[in-house]
C-alpha cells in the first residue's frame, strides 16, 4: 500500500479492481464502508464476476480476465484527450517533461532491444532519458516535444480508444463511459480516488505492468501521496508484506536490496550500479545511500569478520549464475531431477503452485523433503494415495519426508507486517501443542548443528558458516526480541556529528536508517525496519490510536516503515510552495514560522527542506518524480502494453493481430516444457479464474470444522448460458479440465457470471475457489492448481493463476 487501511475512508471515489475486498478482506472493508457513509464516496467494482464487493458498489462492470491494462490504458487515453489531468502536479511531480533517448521505439507490440530467440529484452539501452552535457536529463516543460514522456505516453495509448477497449475487455461502451467519467472527476485538487487491488492484478504474466498502469492513472489525476489516494495492495496474509520486506525472495537481500549476478564480482561496481545518483539537479535519489544499508547488513550478519579490507564480506554472498532463483525455477529443476533436497517452510506448494502434476513429479524425484508447518499439508502427504484426489503409486516414490511441526502465529511472540506496512507486535496467546516448536528454534538448532559439522569435518567454502555472527542469548533459540532489535540496528562504536559530538553511543539501538554509515560503524538486519525498536523501546507494541488531525493517521499505533510514515510520497499532498492542494486534503505542509514541514504524517521529505529548493516528492527516484516511463526498471517494457494471457480464449492479440511474438508478454516467464503444456482455445474454450472465499483462509481452514460446515463442498461457478450449453443444472457435478489435469466439483449456476462479447464471439468465464484438497476435516476435494499453467509475471515471476483456459462438461 502507498497509503493504509484507515486512509481509505478519506477517499471520494474507490475503485476496486483486481481484488474483492469485501470477500477477501472483510475486516479492512469497514474503511470502504466509512468512506461511503461519512465521506459520501462512491464505490466502483470491476471484476470478471459479480462479487460481494460488487453487491455494495454504486457501479459495477464485468471485465474479461487478463485485460486490465486495456481498460486502464484506455482510461489514460481518455484523461489526456479530455484534458482531465492535474497539470501542475504532472508537470512538477512526474517525469512527464523529460526527453526520452532517440533510439527508443515501439513497433507492433515490441519495444526496442528485443531478442526473439531468448524471449527477452537483452538491450535496454534505449529505455532511458536523454542526458545533457552536464549529465542531467533534458526536459521540455511545455510538454510539447514529441520525445518527451508525456507525448510518448499520449501516442502509446492513442490506440486504446473506447471501441477497442470494449471489444477486448468485453465491457459495453456505456459502462466504460460512465466509469471513466466518474474517475475523471478526481483530477481536481480537492478530491481523491483510491485504488484497491489484490491477487486479481498480481497473478498474471503482465501483473506488474497492470499495477504500473494504475499508478500512471493516479499520477495523471494527482492522487499519489494524497490522503484517500494511492495504489493500495490488499495483502492476502497478515505477514506477506513482511516476507518481501525481509528479502525472502531468493534474489533479494532484506530491505529490497539485490544480490549480485555472476558477472558482478567487483564490489565498487556492484555498489555503484545500485547507489543511483540523481539525474535531475537538486533531487534526492535516496538509493544513493545503498552502501550504508548494505554495509550495515553485512555487519549485522558477519560482525567483526566484515571489514573494509575484505569488502564487507561481499565475496561471501552468493552470485546468481542463473537469471532467477525463484520458485518457478526451483520446481523446474526439481522436475528435471537436479535438486536433491527441499526445505518447505510455511508453504504448501502441492496445493498452491501451478501444475500440480509437475509439482508431484518434482517432489517424487527428491532424496528428502523437510516440511516445517503447523498442519498436515498436501505437500507433506504428497506421497500418499488418496484415491481420485491424489492418485499416486506410493511404492514408486522414494522421497524421504520429514515433518517438523511448528507453532503457528498465535503461539509465538513477534511482529507481523500488514498491507499498510505497519509492524505490529503480538504476544503468544497459548503454548504450541505437543512437540511443536517455533520456526526460529528449529532453524537455530539446525544452524548450530551444521556449523559444528563444518568445524569438525571442514567442507567447501566454510567461511560464511563459521563466521556468521550468532550472538544470541540461547543460540539454539533466538528470541523474537533479539531478532527485532537486530533488524532495527545498533551503533557498533560511538557515532559523532561533524563537530565531534556523540550522537549515538556504542551498543545503542538506532533511531532510524538515517544514522547508518558505510564505514562499518553500524549494523542493521533490514534498513527499512530501522526505528521499529529504538532506545525508547518496542515501537511496534504501541497502541495509542489518537488522531489529532482527524485523518485516520494514528502515528502512535504500532510502527510503519519507513520512518513511521503512513502515506508514502506525502510531500506530493502540497503544491510546489508547500501549500495543501485543497483544505479538504491538507495532510503535510510547510510552516514558515517553524521552518519545517508539519501535519498529520512524518513528511516523506527532508524535514527542513524549504519548498523553494524545488526538491520533488518521490525521493527514492532518480528523477524525484513519479515515473510514467519506467526506463530499465521493468524487464518487459517502459510503458505497460496489453498482451493476452498465455492461455487465452481468443486467437491473437487484437492490438497486434499479425505479430505472434506480441500475442502474449514477449518477456513473460515460461520454460520450454511448460510452453508445450499450454492448451488451445479449440479444445479448452472457456476462460477460468481462481479466487478465495470469506469462509475459508487458503488451505488452513479446511482443518477447522466450523469453516468446513459453512462452506462444506468444492464448487465452481458458471453462468446460466454456459450451463445450458453443456447440459447441466445447479447442483450437478461437472468436470473442469485443462491441458494439465482436471477437477470435479458441484456446479453453482449463477447470474454472477455472464458471457462477454469479445470481438465476434461470446467468452464464458468459470470461477474456481481454491480452498479444497485431500487433507483436513472438510470434505475431500481436488486441488485447483491441477488446472493452472506454469507461467509467471515477467518481473516478479508470480504465477498466472487468474487467466487460463478450461473446458467444462458434465461429470
Amino acid at each position: 500500500m502507498t497509503n493504509h487501511w484507515v486512509d481509505i475512508r478519506n477517499a471520494n471515489l474507490i475503485l476496486s479492481m483486481g481484488g474483492n475486498s469485501a470477500e477477501a478482506h472483510p475486516v479492512g472493508f469497514r474503511w470502504v464502508t466509512e468512506a461511503i457513509e461519512h465521506n459520501k464516496a462512491k464505490l466502483i467494482c470491476i471484476d470478471p464476476r459479480y462479487t460481494r464487493t460488487c453487491a455494495v458498489a454504486d457501479y459495477k462492470a464485468f471485465i474479461r480476465t487478463g485485460t486490465d491494462i486495456t481498460f486502464l490504458g484506455g482510461l489514460i487515453h481518455y484523461l489526456i484527450t479530455t484534458d482531465q489531468v492535474q497539470h501542475e502536479y504532472v508537470l512538477n511531480y512526474t517525469d512527464a517533461s523529460l526527453i526520452v533517448h532517440d533510439d527508443y521505439g515501439f513497433e507492433d507490440g515490441i519495444f526496442t532491444g528485443y531478442n526473439p530467440d531468448k524471449h527477452t529484452y537483452d538491450d535496454k539501452s534505449s529505455w532511458m532519458y536523454k542526458l545533457g552535457d552536464d549529465g542531467f536529463a533534458l526536459r521540455d516543460e511545455s510538454l510539447k516535444d514529441p520525445r518527451c514522456v508525456y507525448q510518448l505516453m499520449r501516442e502509446h495509448y492513442s490506440r486504446y480508444d473506447i471501441d477497442t477497449v470494449s471489444s477486448i475487455c468485453g465491457m459495453p461502451r456505456e459502462h466504460i463511459e460512465h466509469i471513466w467519467a466518474e474517475i475523471g472527476k478526481m483530477a481536481v485538487p480537492h478530491k481523491t480516488m483510491t485504488m484497491l487491488y489484490a491477487l486479481g492484478w498480481t497473478q498474471h504474466s503482465i501483473g506488474s505492468q497492470i499495477i504500473r498502469t494504475a499508478a500512471m492513472v493516479q499520477l495523471l489525476l494527482g492522487n499519489m501521496g494524497m490522503p484517500g489516494g494511492g495504489v493500495n495492495a490488499l495483502r492476502g496474509h497478515s505477514n506477506i508484506q513482511g516476507l518481501t520486506d525481509l528479502g525472502l525472495l531468493s534474489q533479494l537481500l532484506p530491505g529490497y536490496m539485490t544480490l549480485a549476478n555472476a558477472a558482478e564480482q567487483d564490489y565498487p561496481a556492484y555498489i555503484k550500479k545500485r547507489a543511483k545518483q540523481p539525474i535531475l539537479e537538486g533531487e534526492v535519489s535516496y538509493w544513493k545511500n545503498y552502501e550504508k544499508f548494505h554495509v550495515s547488513l553485512m555487519k549485522s550478519w558477519f560482525g567483526n569478520a566484515a571489514t573494509e579490507e575484505n569488502n564487507w564480506c561481499f565475496d561471501w554472498l552468493p552470485k546468481l549464475s542463473r537469471p532467477l532463483y525463484d520458485v518457478l525455477d526451483t520446481f523446474d529443476r526439481m522436475y528435471k531431477g537436479e535438486i536433491n533436497g527441499y526445505f518447505c517452510q510455511g508453504f504448501n506448494p502441492l496445493a498452491s503452485f501451478p501444475n500440480r502434476q509437475k509439482v508431484t513429479e518434482g517432489l517424487s524425484k527428491l532424496k528428502y523433503l523437510v516440511v516445517m508447518d503447523p498442519l498436515n499439508t498436501e505437500t507433506s502427504e504428497f506421497w500418499k494415495n488418496y484415491g481420485e484426489y491424489n492418485d499416486v503409486d506410493s511404492s514408486q516414490i522414494q522421497t524421504e519426508v520429514i515433518r517438523l511441526p511448528t507453532t503457528c502465529f498465535a503461539e509465538d511472540d513477534g511482529s507481523i507486517v500488514n498491507s499498510a506496512r505497519w509492524l505490529q507486535w503480538h504476544w503468544a496467546a497459548a503454548p504450541g501443542p505437543g512437540e511443536a516448536r517455533p520456526d526460529t528454534r528449529i532453524m537455530g538448532d539446525l544452524f548450530i548443528r551444521i556449523r559444528e559439522l563444518y568445524r569438525q569435518e571442514g567442507g567447501v567454502f566454510p567461511d560464511p558458516i563459521l563466521n556468521l555472527d550468532w550472538d544470541y542469548n540461547i543460540p539454539e533459540a533466538p528470541s523474537s526480541e533479539e531478532l527485532a532489535q537486530e533488524y532495527n540496528g545498533r551503533a557498533l562504536v560511538d557515532l559523532t556529528d561533524d563537530n565531534g559530538n556523540v550522537t549515538r553511543k556504542a551498543g545503542e539501538l538506532l533511531s532510524s536508517f538515517s544514522e547508518m554509515t558505510a564505514d562499518g560503524r553500524t549494523a542493521s538486519g533490514c534498513w527499512i525496519f530501522s526505528g521499529a525498536w529504538t532506545q525508547d523501546g518496542n515501537q511496534m507494541a504501541r497502541r495509542d490510536n489518537s488522531d489529532p488531525y482527524g485523518t485516520g493517521n494514528t502515528l502512535g499505533w504500532a510502527w510503519a516503515w519507513p520512518a513511521n510514515r503512513r502515506v508514502l510520497y506525502n510531500r506530493a499532498s502540497a503544491d510546489t510552495q508547500g501549500r495543501p492542494w485543497g483544505k479538504e486534503k491538507a495532510f503535510v505542509w510547510w510552516s514558515s514560522e517553524q521552518g519545517r514541514w508539519i501535519g498529520a504524517d512524518v513528511p516523506d521529505f527532508p524535514l527542513t527542506s524549504e519548498p523553494s529548493k524545488g526538491v520533488s516528492p518521490f525521493i527514492m527516484q532518480t528523477t524525484g518524480g513519479g515515473n510514467f516511463f519506467a526506463g530499465q526498471s521493468m524487464v518487459d517494457g517502459p510503458f505497460p502494453e496489453h498482451y493476452e494471457p498465455y492461455e487465452s480464449p481468443i486467437d491473437n492479440n487484437p492490438l497486434h493481430p499479425n505479430n505472434p511474438l506480441a500475442r502474449n508478454n514477449p518477456a513473460g516467464r515460461i520454460f520450454d516444457k511448460d510452453r508445450a503444456d499450454l492448451g488451445s482455445r479449440e479444445e479448452f474454450p472457456h476462460a477460468a479464474t481462481t479466487y478465495r472465499l470469506t469462509e475459508h483462509f487458503h488451505y488452513w481452514t479446511k482443518h477447522a470444522r466450523l469453516n468446513a460446515v459453512v462452506q462444506p463442498e468444492q464448487f465452481v461457478e458458471i453462468s446460466h448460458q454456459l450451463a445450458e450449453e453443456v447440459g447441466v443444472v445447479a447442483g450437478d457435478w461437472v468436470k473442469v479440465s485443462s491441458n494439465r489435469g482436471f477437477i470435479k466439483a458441484v456446479a453453482v449456476v449463477t447470474k454472477r457470471l455472464q458471457p462477454l462479447r469479445i470481438g465476434d464471439r461470446d467468452v464464458h468465464h468459470v470461477g474456481i475457489p481454491i480452498h479444497w484438497g485431500f487433507t483436513g476435516v472438510a470434505k475431500k476435494g481436488y486441488l485447483a492448481n491441477a488446472l493452472t499453467p506454469v507461467v509467471g509475471d515477467a518481473n516478479t515471476q508470480t504465477p498466472e493463476y487468474k487467466s487460463f483456459i478450461v473446458k467444462v462438461e458434465k461429470a
